[in-house]
């Protein structure tokens, strides 16, 4: 027999090699296998056996990795339709259930049948139980279903996917419950370990090695069936999938911003459809393509417009910063409102959450004398300066430089630090508040395997007062002695050049205030911008999604942007700018000419949003239609082998956040 073996790589195609004497038994669809590939040893997937080839030579497999395969049932199915609709090969599919440093050193275990537990012991509010009705009913059809839980911040909704879990375990199934942010993995897991036990597995990028491998043979046996993860979690090898959870689902960090840049939603919608398996998206400001989907075409919709225990949704104070900025010799980035504010916690002994997106001490260098900020020299980006270590670091290429007192451009003028991050906001609460605990909750201080735990632990425990943190700390976080959130600046992401813009502002802003008053003690926001008027901070002043819902949908319909739309961007890259654009015109022609008699638009080509990265140049054709996969021929028949155009790679982003 001959083995067909398709690797990670964007080739089209599988490739034949000759099965050795004596791991012809091993040779089996679905695993894993080394195999010589040019001058060099790749690690493949056989997809299948024949018993002839075309080819007259062949090389040998040299070594199977797996005793068993790591793809088996509906997966199959998914890694064709994830080849299929994100245009990217079958190798590169099957590469992304499976962690290239997994190793399976063993046979799996039989599968381990465990009884059901219990259902918790909470009294579910009127609009839980009527939620939770159409939830069994969805989890009792045989095809998939989808249902969008649509509840504020602290409505019970973690209880509704329990419950759910519990059904499916009962019914002999399994479930995957995916969580937006690694961060949030130490809260969920011991929500669900107090519920379920031994029964819940972790699965997301920072386990090791070892624990992933166990943790995967637990999971394909049987003998684990439910998984909690980030995005890789959706393709647990579970048996029998019945449920898949997205909680939070909203969330930007569901999209993978690598090739093949798959989004959970999407992948989640796919794997149920072909387990036959139900899906509920969870979220307190859902995306506008989930709720439009709900409202729209038949997904089922479930409310939760109130806290659990009759709690009060916190206070939202805006702080106009423009006044601010009057009758202040000193501008740091705490206004006096939330000074005192913050001032009042210490002294009540309570805790409080300070939200800014934005990392490092503080966002520019810039000459006082000529006005220029430094610059990485690979990106088209400003260096941002972190006190901790003294250095001004690149956040996309990790360029580091000694940060200078006088201005490299001019040779004149001093540097000067403009524009705060965390690490700023935590030196000022230490400036402010010296007898507080302040902890920062960032990706510069959770680089650790057990950070997050560890600053989860101390939080909780009240052993942290003050916390810092960006986007990390602005969902799903459940510390009842809270009572204080404030927003630094409410309008980082509303500058971004995104049709998103607003959508991310109004979601990051009504998940943070949610972390506040979910004790029994009421809970207080304030929120610094220099935008009061806004739509979307307005709305998310006064926990309004419905408002700002109806703004935002009217201005996507005006301006044919998704829902009513899917997008698909195509980046080029490449040494010369010259040749990057002249390229990009020319795809763009190509596409035009492909796409013909179909409803389909091209713009560009434009600048990516960072238009040179790592000394490379980049610039973006956009393609807009009704249907994915009509999109994708049109690409399919454009493109040069290996997805290149003239010689440059192209990159293809469909439905790209």
């Amino acid at each position: 027999m001959i083995a067909e073996v398709v690797f990670n790589l964007p080739l089209e195609r599988a490739f034949h090699y000759a099965i050795p004497p004596g791991l012809e038994a091993a040779v089996q669809r679905g695993v894993r296998v080394a195999a010589p590939f040019g001058p060099r040893e790749r690690i493949g997937f056989v997809t299948g056996l024949v018993a002839r080839s075309p080819l007259r030579e062949l090389k040998a497999i040299r070594r199977v990795i797996d005793p068993l395969p790591v793809i088996a049932d509906e997966r199959w199915e998914l890694a064709a339709w994830l080849s299929s609709y994100y245009y990217c090969s079958l190798g590169e599919a099957l590469s992304l259930m499976v962690p290239s440093a997994l190793r399976v050193k063993s046979a799996v275990p039989e599968s381990a049948e465990a009884e059901a537990p219990a259902n918790g012991s909470l009294t579910l509010t009127p609009a839980q139980e009527q939620g939770m009705r159409t939830i069994l009913q969805a989890l009792e059809q045989p095809a998939s279903q989808t249902v969008l839980l649509h509840g504020v911040t602290g409505s019970g909704k973690t209880e509704l996917y329990l419950r759910a879990i519990d059904r499916v375990l009962r019914q002999g199934r399994s479930a995957i419950m995916l969580i937006p942010e690694i961060a949030l993995t130490p809260q969920t897991i011991d929500r669900f370990q107090e519920r379920f036990g031994d029964r819940v597995a972790v699965w997301h990028s920072r386990l090791a090695a070892s624990r992933r491998a166990a943790t995967w043979s637990r999971l394909a046996s049987g003998a684990c069936r439910i998984v909690v993860g980030a995005r890789s979690a959706i393709f647990a090898p579970v048996p029998r999938l019945g449920l898949i959870v997205l909680d939070e689902e909203h969330e930007p960090t569901y999209k993978q911003e690598d090739a093949p840049h798959m989004h959970a939603r999407e992948v989640a919608f796919a794997r149920a459809r072909f387990a036959g398996a139900a899906v509920i998206l969870g979220s307190a400001t859902p995306s506008i393509e989930s709720y439009y989907e709900a409202t729209q075409r038949g997904h089922h919709l479930i409310t939760l417009p109130e806290r659990v225990e009759g709690r009060a949704m916190p206070r939202v104070e805006l702080i106009d910063m423009r006044e601010e900025l009057t009758g202040r010799h000193r501008q740091g980035p705490l206004s006096m409102r939330l000074q005192r504010a913050v001032q009042g916690v210490v002294e009540r002994g309570e805790q409080a959450m300070l939200f800014l997106n934005r990392r490092g001490f503080a966002r520019v260098a810039q000459c006082q004398t000529c006005g220029q900020t430094v610059r990485c020299e690979r990106c088209s980006v400003p260096l941002i300066y972190h006190a901790g270590e003294q250095v001004l670091i690149c956040h996309y290429c990790n360029a580091r430089q000694p940060p200078g007192e006088i201005c490299g451009a001019c040779k004149k003028g001093y540097l000067r630090f403009r524009g705060a991050g965390t690490e700023r906001v935590e030196s000022e609460l230490h400036r402010l508040f010296p007898v507080a605990s302040i902890a920062r909750m960032d990706r510069d201080t959770t680089k650790s395997r057990e950070s997050h735990r560890k600053i989860y632990d101390a939080v909780k425990s009240e052993q942290v007062g003050l916390l810092v943190g960006t986007q990390m700390i602005a969902k799903g976080l459940d510390f009842p002695h809270v009572t204080l959130v404030g927003v630094v600046s409410a309008d980082t992401a509303l500058n971004l050049p995104d049709f998103r813009a607003g959508e991310r502002t109004f979601s990051l802003l009504t998940q943070v205030a949610g972390r506040a008053g979910r004790g029994s003690q009421p809970g207080q926001v304030l929120i610094q911008t220099y935008c009061p008027a806004h739509y979307a901070i307005e709305a998310a002043k006064h926990h309004d999604y419905a408002r700002f819902y109806q703004h935002e949908i009217a201005m996507r319909r005006r301006l044919l942007l998704p829902p009513f739309v899917r997008l698909i961007e195509l980046m080029l890259s490449g040494s010369s700018r010259e040749r990057v654009y002249a390229a990009g015109t020319e795809l763009a022609k190509r596409l035009q000419r492909a796409a013909k008699g179909q409803r389909i638009t091209l713009l560009g080509p434009a600048p990516h949003r960072v238009p040179r990265l790592r000394g490379v140049y980049r610039v973006c054709v956009l393609m807009k239609g009704k249907a994915v996969e009509s999109m994708v021929e049109v690409i399919r028949n454009t493109l040069e082998p290996n997805r290149r155009f003239r010689g440059m790679p192209v990159s293809v982003n469909v439905d790209p956040r």
